[in-house]
């Protein structure tokens, strides 16, 4: 049972608190634990001086959990093929809480070589990857141009993993808000310095990079940059999977939207700031033409940067705090915020309401991090 917290949706509605749930931070991941909590009828207030404005807008939306299956990760990979099952049903459920959608598209991911050295290395992946049992299929140049004729001739080889889908982030945020505030949660736009100021049974500490100053907790920012993209005179974009793959040794993806926009990225730097670089956007965009030629003629609407919360092993933190009764941690998501939005918060307020932590959790608990962690891993793949 959770230190501090509730038995039951009824013993949690009791007490001397003026809330039942904070919830610190208000992207994707905040958001949907607020929406799951205050549909579990408890009482749930959002804290976030500015509702979606951290990873959750800059993030590309991939629901990608055999193209983001890496060497080494065999929990975490777990993890993302989990939530990637409930997101057909998590969206469904969404979509009609909030009545509007949020460009969930279901085509598929291609993971496509633009030299023998590039396929190379993606073969490499791959072969892992099917080790796992993730369904990914190697498919040969002319397979790859017949289900997207865009790309580059140029392009050696690929694969298709049909099970990794697509949001759009901005779009999410905005039906998980609306979603939480009907099922009655309240959010309010003022920043937290330190959890003593919450009067809450229960504090969910949802805030990605600025988890660590409120915990202590090993989440660090790394920086992504990302372009925005959009097809001349309005139409859809010329090719409608998503796009992930290396170019001359430069890892790429490109995520077309219904709306023709198209998401470009993303650097993975150890650095802090949200500066815009001209040599990012220049290999971005040198990549992006190098697979699919006609993006050359599209607009460049957007050039951005945004600050995902790393931890030193890459995995999520999602969990209650040792030593801290009555405050759950649910951030340190790096790359898989999005993918990882259902299972984050089906766990986080099952964990609240009934106090039974799901084994999906126990290797993602702040616990591991007692001891003093050692330098993280840098990825390869931006």
């Amino acid at each position: 049972m959770l230190t501090g917290g509730p038995s039951s949706t009824e013993s949690v509605n009791r007490g001397p608190f003026l809330t039942d749930v904070a919830v610190v931070g208000g992207g994707v991941v905040g958001l949907a634990v607020a929406w799951r909590c205050a549909a579990r009828g408890l009482r749930v207030v959002v804290h976030d001086p500015a509702p979606g404005s951290g990873a959750s807008r800059v993030a590309a939306g991939m629901l990608s959990p055999v193209a983001e299956a890496y060497f080494g990760e065999h929990e975490l990979t777990g993890l993302l093929a989990a939530s990637a099952a409930r997101w057909p049903a998590f969206a469904a459920e969404l979509t009609e809480a909030a009545g509007t959608g949020f460009g969930y598209r279901t085509e598929g991911t291609l993971v496509v070589g633009l030299t023998g050295d590039d396929l190379a290395e993606a073969r490499r992946l791959w072969s892992y990857q099917r080790e796992l049992g993730l369904p990914i299929t190697p498919l040969r140049p002319s397979e790859l141009r017949d289900r997207e004729p865009a790309l580059a001739p140029r392009v050696r080889g690929g694969a298709v993993a049909p099970g990794d889908h697509q949001v759009d982030p901005r779009r999410l945020v905005t039906a998980l808000r609306t979603a939480a505030e009907r099922a009655g949660a309240t959010l309010v736009t003022g920043s937290v310095r330190a959890l003593s100021e919450l009067d809450a049974r229960v504090t969910v500490v949802a805030a990605g990079c600025g988890a660590a100053a409120l915990t202590g907790l090993p989440v660090r920012p790394v920086k992504g940059q990302v372009l925005r993209l959009r097809a001349p005179d309005g139409g859809p974009p010329g090719f409608r999977h998503v796009i992930r793959g290396y170019a001359d040794g430069e890892p790429v993806y490109l995520v077309p939207r219904d709306s023709g926009e198209v998401v470009v990225g993303a650097t993975v730097e150890e650095r802090a700031d949200t500066d815009v670089t001209a040599g990012a956007v220049l290999r971005l965009l040198r990549a992006a033409v190098d697979l699919v030629p006609e993006l050359a003629e599209y607009d460049l609407v957007e050039a951005t940067a945004g600050l995902r919360p790393g931890t030193p092993d890459n995995a999520p933190i999602l969990g209650p705090l040792p030593g801290r009764p009555g405050v759950l941690a649910a951030t340190g998501h790096h790359r898989h915020g999005i993918v990882l939005t259902p299972v984050t918060a089906d766990l986080v307020t099952e964990l609240i309401v009934s106090g039974a932590a799901d084994p999906l959790l126990a290797p993602f608990t702040p616990e591991r991090f007692a001891a003093s962690a050692g330098p993280a891993r840098r990825r390869r793949h931006g």
